[in-house]
């Protein structure tokens, strides 16, 4: 078990101003895998004002230094690559070999991608006769969510650090384990005092703190559509910058002269993906009414391939769900999604055949979901996919709209020409076509209640950056 006892403030380990402690739990045999401080407001306070001190030293580093010390957390993660993949598989129930290369790689390299962009970003050009430079917004606060921890972590941190911005972090108690390691990086990679603090607790007092504090300038936060307005309500008070990476309800929509048997697999993927877990998943299948017994039947053979176990097992495909409350969230979603008339196509709301312990569910899929559905509207984060059916190209696109959310989607067709033009009449912020890769570079963010603000790459980057125009003697 992995015990933290310590806060990382102003470039040390000190001891929280408090007593409390939260259990972290692994998700699969619903064990204690470690435990970490309960921080305070004290503490909070102390890492905002630790960060406000090394501010200036740090905006004035030059970029190239800062992308050195970006790239010594880059090679420091790595080395702790299994450890960090077998406490990620824990805390969230991602089975470990997926762990290791998409909750521990991705972020590898996009600490890496950060050092290269320090180096190569113009931070000034001419604009006539302006100079306009960029300069970074000042101390940020990161509040993260438990899915893909150490990646939503790092997309903040190391894109604020990048830019000459300094950091306190608030990780969800969920999974917080992984910001500890990253912390233990940082100090290992010499980065000065104060630029990176880590302050664990929960939202309504850390959270709360941080994004309410006058000496910070920005907040940057990746979580429910519920707590991103708490979030910006609070920064409001103090015109802070937000960055809001919110809830999603992405559709697929298979258009008729689609490959079904590649866009309903496709489709089982990404929404099966980190069981489920992934707010950008897709949850709404959208077809056409007349092929909806083939689809019915191609997404019960696709789900049944997921089997569901320990996710340290080298056969598991779908491990648990990260907490007992997420366990009866998803559940109540299958049985209200059963009972306002869905159809179950396959799994459903018990536990698993086999397993005891754990927070695991079915592999499920619902049947003639009504776009109005509870189902079909709302944010499920399980392995739960609905099948909505479709008349014409018109309804598929007024359906694929007819949500609050706007972050991810997708759409399959005969030809790519055809997908992208209906891809370019649907309101989110990435759409997948015929399949489409994920593109680290490309920005990633969303419409309507999904938020506001990009990250990934350059896009990422710019997020941490201010404007400023000095006007030259012609």
């Amino acid at each position: 078990m992995k015990i933290y006892e310590h806060l990382y403030i102003g470039g040390k380990w000190l001891a929280p101003s408090g007593t409390g402690t939260i259990d972290v739990i692994d998700s699969g045999t619903e064990a204690v895998m470690g435990r970490i401080p309960e921080g305070t407001a004290a503490d909070a306070e102390a890492a905002v004002e630790a960060a406000k001190l090394a501010f200036d030293n740090w905006a004035a580093t030059p970029a190239a230094s800062r992308a050195d010390y970006l790239q010594k957390i880059a090679v420091a993660l790595k080395a702790r690559t299994d450890e960090l993949a077998a406490a990620i598989c824990g805390e969230v129930g991602m089975p470990l070999k997926l762990a290791r290369a998409i909750q521990v790689g991705s972020p590898v390299y996009n600490w890496n991608v950060y050092a290269k962009l320090a180096r190569e970003f113009e931070f000034e050009a001419r604009v006539g006769n302006s100079l306009v430079v960029r300069e970074p917004v000042g101390v940020v606060a990161a509040i993260t969510p438990w899915n893909y921890p150490l990646n939503q972590i790092t997309l903040k941190v190391a894109a604020a650090l990048a830019a000459g911005c300094t950091v306190v972090l608030k990780p969800s108690e969920v999974a917080p384990l992984n910001a500890f390691i990253l912390a233990e990086a940082i100090h290992e990679a010499g980065l000065p005092a104060g630029v990176f603090n880590l302050v664990s607790g929960y939202g309504p007092v850390v959270g709360e703190i941080i994004a309410s504090h006058p000496f910070v300038d920005m907040v940057s936060f990746t979580g429910s559509t519920r707590a991103g307005k708490r979030v910006a309500e609070l920064a409001a008070a103090s015109v802070k910058r937000v960055a809001l990476e919110l809830g999603g309800k992405s559709a697929s929509v298979v258009l008729d002269d689609a490959d079904f048997a590649a866009a309903v697999k496709g489709t089982v993927a990404a929404c099966y993906l980190n069981s489920g877990q992934t707010c950008s998943a897709h949850t709404r299948l959208i077809v056409p009414e007349s092929r909806y017994e083939e689809v019915s039947q191609l997404a019960k053979a696709a789900a049944e391939t997921y089997s569901v176990g320990d996710p340290r097992s080298e056969g598991t495909r779908l491990g648990p769900l990260a907490s007992a409350v997420q366990l009866k969230r998803v559940r109540e979603y299958i049985e209200r999604g059963m009972a306002e008339g869905a159809e179950l196509v396959t799994g459903g709301a018990q536990m698993p055949e086999g397993l005891a312990k754990g927070f695991f569910v079915k592999p499920t899929v619902l049947g003639r979901v009504h776009p109005k559905a509870t189902i079909a509207q709302e944010e499920i984060f399980g392995p739960v996919l609905s099948i909505i059916t479709y008349k014409d190209e018109e309804e598929a696109v007024r359906i694929a709209n007819d949500s609050l959310y706007g972050l991810g989607g997708a759409v399959w067709a005969g030809t790519d020409e055809r997908a992208m033009g209906v891809a370019r009449r649907i309101r989110t912020g990435q759409i997948d076509i015929n399949g489409g890769a994920w593109n680290a570079q490309a920005p990633f963010g969303g419409y309507k209640q999904s938020g506001y603000g990009r990250e990934n790459g350059t896009y990422g980057l710019e997020e941490y950056l201010e404007y400023k125009s000095m006007q030259l003697q012609p």
